[in-house]
Parts: C-alpha cells; structure tokens; sequence
C-alpha cells in the first residue's frame, strides 16, 4: 500500500495553525511556484549548477511537506543530499519522477482547495 499523496493530518494541522483562507492561499501560491521550481531544477540540471539544484530542491522539499505532501518532499530531499556528480548523471530521470509526483500532489491539492 503506497503512502497518500497528502497526509491529512498535516494538512489539517497546516489549516488550524494558519486559518482555512489562508491555507488556499498557500496552495495557490505552491500550485503557481512548484511548476516554476521544477523547471529550476532542470535548468540547473543542464547547467551543472550543483549548489542551485541544491537550493531549489530544498524549497521544494519544504514547501511540500508543509501541505502534507510526503512523498514529494522526499523525494525532493534525495535530490537536495545528492552529490553533483550523482546529479549530473541520473538526475533526469529523477526530476521526471519529482514532476510526476508534483502532478499528484497538484491534483490532491486542488481537490482539497475545493472541498
């Protein structure tokens, strides 16, 4: 059984700590910006610019596990700790999986916004 797309509890943890209209703003702004981050990483990818992959696999690692987005933060966090030549030679089919994901996690996260 796999692990689902947005674990609940976080995110109704995420709407008590910070107001239910406030939570879709966040949503928003992450089903805007996640996109954006994705592209990042495989410009970096390109550029071998190790520290910038980092970086933005940070952001999104933590962005997503703020909405209870588990396996997508993990999965971020692997790309975040990985070393630049380990990038640089599968990290392409990484940053697929990781949008792959995202596409789940937007999904889920749009139905929550209008549940």
């Amino acid at each position: 059984m796999s692990a689902p797309t947005i674990d609940r509890a976080t995110f109704e943890a995420l709407k008590e700590t910070t107001g239910a209209e406030f939570v879709l703003e966040l949503v928003d702004t992450f089903l805007q910006e996640a996109p954006v981050m994705l592209e990042d990483l495989r410009r970096a990818l390109a550029a071998k610019d190790a520290d910038k992959f980092r970086r933005t696999a940070h952001s999104l690692k933590s962005n997503s596990n703020t909405f209870g987005a588990l396996t997508l933060g993990a999965m971020a966090r692997e790309l975040e700790l990985t070393s630049a030549a380990k990038v640089s030679a599968g990290g392409a089919a990484a940053v697929d999986a990781l949008a792959d994901e995202y596409s789940r996690v937007a999904a889920a996260l749009t139905a929550l916004r209008h549940a």
